[in-house]
């Protein structure tokens, strides 16, 4: 089992779900951060609907800001990096 960028999932993993939303426009999908957490009760062999994620935290957390990236950025590089679209089922 694999990420969408190719490497190996292994439960146990800290994960980030990317999920995909409309624009304004209704036409173009963007892709957003959806949930944080955990990977769990993964089985190798599948990468479609496989497991778990157990949510990191739910309590407020203190953020710096040097060291944090705003959601719109982060969705903007995986655009760059051709990550932004779900890859073919197999």
């Amino acid at each position: 089992m694999h990420y969408r960028n190719g490497r190996e999932a292994k439960n146990g993993d800290t994960i980030i779900k990317i999920g995909s939303k409309y624009e304004a426009d209704g036409k173009t999908l963007s892709p957003y951060i959806e949930a944080i957490g955990v990977l769990h009760n993964a089985v190798p062999g599948n990468d479609y609907c496989n497991g778990s994620m157990a949510p990191i935290s739910t309590s407020v957390t203190g953020a710096c800001m040097c060291d944090c990236l705003h959601v719109d950025d982060v969705a903007a590089l995986l655009k760059e990096k051709g990550l932004d679209k779900r890859p073919a089922g197999k």
